[in-house]
């Protein structure tokens, strides 16, 4: 499910799904691996009112820590589509497994991050 956080005029949404979810087209097209030992992270950034609101771009910073401990940061790839902009990430995932992550976003002009955390559990399929 996708959630979001709102910091003053900015929003920050955000998901993660296994990439099997993924069609293999859309796979590769953005060179994402479909494994069930894979999860992709999408962060979206939105200014603006609520329905009237545009993609802005931002600095993302990524990391994911599994259920023992095991720290990773991630490699954010950011996607231009028209007016859209998103930032995707893959995290290494093991069978049944639940992955806490840290997101760190930067508006393009603003000078404090919006911090986001949130743990999505993954189950294979």
């Amino acid at each position: 499910a996708e959630t979001s956080v709102r910091s003053g005029n900015t929003v920050v949404h955000y998901s993660a799904v296994p990439t099997t979810r993924l069609t293999p087209e859309i796979a590769r097209q953005y060179g994402i691996t479909r494994s069930a030992n894979r999860a992709l992270v999408n962060i979206a950034v939105r200014e603006g009112e609520p329905g009237k609101d545009s993609a802005v771009p931002a600095t993302v910073v990524i990391a994911a820590t599994n259920l023992v401990g095991q720290r990773s940061d991630l490699r954010v790839l950011e996607v231009r589509e028209g007016d859209a902009i998103y930032y995707l990430a893959e995290a290494r995932i093991a069978g049944e497994d639940t992955l806490a992550f840290e997101v760190e976003v930067t508006r393009e002009g603003a000078t404090a991050p919006i911090r986001v955390q949130f743990r999505q559990e993954f189950f294979p399929q």
